[in-house]
């Protein structure tokens, strides 16, 4: 039977693999879809493996606290695409991810899927026709610790407190989602950060031909002015424009000792495809 441009279409709507890999499968099997399909199916794990080259820099964060406050868990799990993300079958699958992490309060993300997680993920990629990969897992534990997941499920953040209760430390996690606060406190702040905020601030128009020391003098006012905006404690509170977060805690006798923020897909770069040129590059390999 002839592999025809419907065959390969309709191979590619029923598996969701790119074209040349099921125009390969068709030819492979004499034109048969029934036969491609068993064939591909067949070759699953083969089919993950292979995907697993393709970024994947969207899906969801989670989190789960224990019933006592005393730890929590954030997993990050992405997918290629948005849609996927929203996907039943993945969800569950990041359901089960989580319950391991938590269950385990295991960090590693390779010990982590080792058995039948990393099962679940390979049948899951070859059903959805996308790559799915569990990129990092953060435990918190501390006296109280609290969780907040923005309601797009794409940020996430779990708060330490050394006391106070729950409620203040999902307040706590829900302005660290919306302000995206650097680190805790303005001493937290790596020195390299601050030695690169100095040479922005050094090159700035303003700063031309003036003394040394006025120079060091107006850094420093901006430096301030930068460790306050970026820092935690020094930042004002959501809910209470008025009040600081480190206030707003002191006041309930308690301190913040560390947050842990997660955002889908920060930090990874994404290959841009330029698609007139992909298909003419497949179209130019068929002939």
């Amino acid at each position: 039977m002839a592999v025809t441009a419907s065959l390969v279409k309709e191979l590619r709507e029923r598996t969701g693999l790119g074209m040349m890999e099921c125009k390969k499968a068709l030819v492979e099997s004499g034109g048969d879809i029934e036969k491609a399909i068993e064939d591909l199916r067949k070759s699953s794990g083969l089919k993950a493996a292979k995907k697993a080259g393709r970024t994947a820099a969207d899906g969801v964060v989670a989190l789960k606290v224990a019933d006592d406050g005393s730890y929590g868990v954030l997993v990050e799990v992405n997918s290629e695409t948005d849609f996927v993300a929203r996907d039943d079958s993945f969800r569950a699958f990041v359901d089960s991810v989580l319950a391991k992490a938590f269950a385990t309060r295991e960090q590693d993300v390779a010990t982590l899927m080792a058995g039948e997680l990393e099962s679940a993920r390979e049948a899951l990629v070859q059903k959805i026709g996308e790559n799915l990969s569990v990129r990092r897992v953060a435990l918190v534990e501390a006296p109280v610790v609290g969780g907040y997941v923005h309601s797009n499920n794409r940020i996430a953040v779990l708060t330490a407190l050394s006391g106070g209760g729950d409620e203040l430390a999902r307040d706590v996690a829900m302005h660290v989602a919306a302000a995206n606060p650097q680190v805790n406190k303005p001493e937290d702040m790596p020195a390299e950060i601050l030695e690169k905020e100095k040479e922005i601030i050094r090159a700035q128009p303003d700063m031309a031909g003036k003394p040394a020391e006025i120079v060091e003098k107006m850094m420093g006012g901006r430096i301030s002015k930068f460790l306050k905006e970026v820092s935690l404690v020094e930042q004002p509170f959501i809910k209470d424009p008025d009040t600081k977060v480190g206030a707003l805690v002191k006041n309930a006798g308690a301190d913040i000792t560390g947050f842990v923020r997660f955002e889908v897909g920060e930090g990874i770069e994404v290959e841009k495809t330029d698609f007139a040129a992909e298909v003419a590059a497949q179209v130019n390999a068929s002939k």
